[in-house]
């Protein structure tokens, strides 16, 4: 037997839930509950409401999914924040 091809979707995330869950409002105003993929939990990939994601779905249920990708947003400064005290001095 075939295994069935997943939905893969885009998406923006509305609202955090308990648990590691989010809840995803997809381009077609399709909401539905996702999770982070298990990749995106090793490294340490942290997803904030209005994030625009790539969400993974089953055919046989569309109410629940699991966030593949985030896709990366401009605006950073690009270099990582200095470690340090809180008063910036070095030692």
């Amino acid at each position: 037997m075939a295994k069935e091809e997943l939905l893969v979707m885009e998406g923006m995330i509305e609202e955090i839930l308990p648990d590691g869950r989010f809840a995803v409002t997809l381009e077609n105003d399709h909401k539905l509950i996702a999770y982070t993929a298990g990749r995106m939990r090793r490294y340490r990939i942290r997803s904030i409401v209005g994030d625009r994601v790539h969400v993974e779905m089953t055919p046989y249920d569309l109410s629940k999914g699991r966030i593949i990708y985030r896709e990366k947003v401009g605006g950073g400064s690009g270099t990582a924040p200095k470690r340090g005290g809180a008063r910036g001095f070095r030692r």
